[in-house]
């Protein structure tokens, strides 16, 4: 009897101790700071992201939204508004229009500006086929006919173009008897530069030879850029003034 009593009384204790480790509380973890979670022993970091070959990757931060306040430091950006831009160019462009318009206005009205050498082409060639003429004519001159010469002066020159063709041949006449001079001008191109009503300017270019036919014959050549002032008489241009160009 004793002995089956003994066998339950150790059985009894052995179940009470067992009960009582069932019982127990766990251990306290390790405090772990704020933000970051506890390892679990499995590889992964605070953020529950595997961690490749035993080391945590760093955790990404979140993008702060940009902000639309003006930087500290930096000037406010300017807003322009496109009706305002619009408004102040439509202005500016009719402002333009107007000085365009009197300004056209006031050079039609002035006489001195009134150029048709563009758009009168038949009074154009007219003058230009004339005044060719009229420079060959009164710039040639033979020792043997003076008098030709001299007919052409009165043909195709007037006002101060007279004095001023007398001055610019005076040398040649004084040699051209003893020299037995002959002098010939031939106009290569000529422009107008001004045609209104019967006045006329013309830029003229011409080549001139000048031979001398004594014991031994010679001759010299040069080139020449003059321009002439024309008017118009009785249907015929003359030349009324002679500009070279120097003073």
């Amino acid at each position: 009897m004793s002995t089956t009593r003994h066998l339950v009384n150790r059985q009894r204790r052995l179940a009470t101790v067992a009960a009582e480790r069932t019982a127990a509380p766990a251990p306290v973890p390790n405090p772990v700071e704020p933000g970051k979670l506890p390892d679990d022993n499995t590889g992964k970091d605070a953020a529950g992201v595997e961690a490749a070959d035993g080391e945590a990757e760093p955790q990404e931060k979140p993008e702060k939204p940009e902000s639309k306040e003006p930087r500290p430091g930096r000037p406010p950006r300017l807003r322009i508004r496109l009706p305002a831009v619009l408004c102040a160019a439509t202005v500016l462009l009719g402002a333009f229009a107007v000085w365009s318009f009197t300004s056209a206005g006031s050079l039609r009205d002035d006489p001195s500006r009134q150029n048709t050498a563009l758009t009168d082409i038949s009074r154009t060639s007219e003058v230009k086929g004339q005044i060719t003429e009229a420079v060959g004519a009164v710039f040639s001159y033979n020792y043997a006919s003076p008098a030709k010469a001299d007919a052409a002066v009165k043909t195709y020159l007037t006002g101060r173009a007279v004095q001023q063709h007398r001055d610019m041949l005076a040398e040649v006449r004084a040699q051209a008897p003893k020299q037995k001079l002959v002098l010939t001008t031939t106009v290569t191109e000529s422009g107008v530069e001004l045609l209104d009503g019967d006045r006329a300017r013309l830029l003229i270019f011409a080549d001139q030879s000048n031979t001398r036919t004594g014991k031994s014959e010679e001759t010299t050549y040069a080139a020449a850029m003059f321009a002439v002032d024309a008017v118009r008489r009785g249907g015929t241009w003359r030349i009324s003034a002679i500009d070279t160009f120097t003073r």
